[in-house]
């Protein structure tokens, strides 16, 4: 598969590499990170998970961290590269989820997987009703982006590279 051919993955980071809202004596495994005030708790698996959703998928960073994210993370994940990010209008449609806009507008007609911890009813309608395969995988922010995701997320680009003609 060539990397044009990649569908997209759009990676949030609260939640999903930054670890939050878990019990102070069961802290999951990772690194601490100062940004720019605020300590966050880098999940220990996030660079290897990320290394291996990068042979599948074109990452992009989906969070409200936007340029910031590449300055922050590049060289705690081991990432060979600055990803992609998302900008975001300050007002969105109230009805409709602040990342909506940015993603459809970067994905165009493009195949996507969205890593969350707050899809609402709004991404799900939006998902369903995209013509493009459209996959959303929600995680519990205390846990982030687990191997079960990773594996989960593998297997879906799997079918669509088998699906789509070369």
């Amino acid at each position: 598969m060539r990397n044009s051919e990649k569908p997209l993955l759009f990676v949030d980071i609260d939640g999903v590499l930054s670890l939050f809202g878990f019990q102070s004596d069961s802290r999951p495994a990772g690194d601490w990170l100062n940004v720019e005030g605020i300590v966050h708790l880098i999940s220990g698996t996030a660079s290897q998970h990320l290394q291996r959703l990068a042979v599948a998928f074109d990452l992009v960073w989906c969070s409200g961290w936007e340029e910031k994210a590449n300055d922050h993370l590049l060289g705690v994940l081991v990432l060979p590269n600055a990803l992609p990010f998302l900008t975001f209008p300050t007002q969105s449609a109230p009805t409709k989820h602040w990342k909506l806009d940015a993603i459809e507008d970067h994905a165009g007609d493009r195949p996507l997987a969205w890593i969350d911890d707050a899809h609402d009813d709004s991404c799900r309608a939006w998902a369903s009703s995209r013509a493009a395969r459209t996959l959303l995988v929600t995680t519990d922010p205390a846990a982030g982006l687990t191997a079960a995701h990773v594996e989960a997320l593998e297997r879906w680009a799997d079918r669509l590279a088998v699906a789509e003609p070369s």
